[in-house]
């Protein structure tokens, strides 16, 4: 029986050690698991976070290209004595009337 025993002690704490090394082992992946996350996460950050400069940039660009056109405008007076004119003004068509 003393053997029996023995051999019963021996295999509760290789149980326990393995469970122990289980455990040991399961942290350190969730520990380089997170710690991947981390730096995937920090460089999608990154890279939105220069979209979003980059937008900022375009806008303010749009705007002080818009803002730098000048329009010029042409008076005509009279269509109706200009032969065969035809003049449209967005869905608007003047024409010489007969």
């Amino acid at each position: 029986m003393g053997l029996e025993e023995d051999i019963s002690k021996i295999e509760k704490r290789v149980d326990k050690q393995s469970v122990a090394m289980e455990m040991l082992s399961f942290a350190k992946e969730q520990k380089t698991q997170l710690e991947n996350n981390n730096k995937r996460m920090f460089r999608i950050w990154i890279i939105t976070f220069i979209g979003l400069l980059l937008s900022i940039g375009y806008i303010v660009y749009l705007l002080n290209d818009i803002s730098n056109v000048e329009t010029d405008t042409i008076e005509i007076q009279d269509v109706e004595t200009i032969d065969n004119s035809h003049i449209k003004i967005g869905d608007d068509i003047w024409e010489k009337s007969e």
